[in-house]
């Protein structure tokens, strides 16, 4: 279950998608936090550039192998605005990161996308349950539904 702490640090990877929207790119946000509550990686999406693979949580995964024990990837906690797409589960996965913790489910992002009329993404959908087995995942935070909604919106407003 979503708590009080884990909403701190899910505002601020809303903040980080708004600052990826408001430098042209698709809304998300996300952070990477240690056992003992510390920020240890922050990013955004950047994808506008052309390289889809530049998700947030893509990159903790790469950091986090490069910065961190087994044992610390495995105790700290991903905090993301969006649920993870197929490719950064499998990334959370095999670098060995702990507990994952989205503000917004892939479920609501294709209702919204739905609702604004915009063409479903080239990847399925899944869950990070349905692509990584074993790990713990909270979410979605429903009070943080709303502003999320309201970025997507932004970006598919801009046509």
């Amino acid at each position: 279950m979503v708590n009080e702490s884990d909403l701190i640090f899910l505002r601020r990877c809303v903040e980080l998608a708004t600052e990826a929207l408001d430098d042209g790119d698709e809304p998300f946000g996300s952070m990477l936090v240690s056992a003992d509550g510390q920020v240890l990686f922050e990013d955004r999406n950047r994808v506008s550039g052309g390289d889809h693979t530049r998700h947030p949580e893509f990159e903790i995964a790469r950091w986090a192998a490069s910065h961190l024990s087994p044992d610390e990837r495995a105790q700290a906690t991903v905090y993301t605005s969006g649920e993870h797409c197929p490719m950064c589960a499998a990334a959370h996965g095999w670098v060995g990161l702990g507990r994952i913790v989205y503000a917004a489910s892939s479920q609501q992002l294709v209702a919204w996308l739905q609702e604004l009329g915009v063409p479903s993404p080239p990847v399925r959908p899944l869950s990070i349950q349905e692509v990584v087995s074993g790990v713990k995942v909270e979410g979605p935070a429903p009070s943080l539904a709303d502003p999320i909604y309201q970025l997507h919106k932004r970006l598919h407003a801009r046509g």
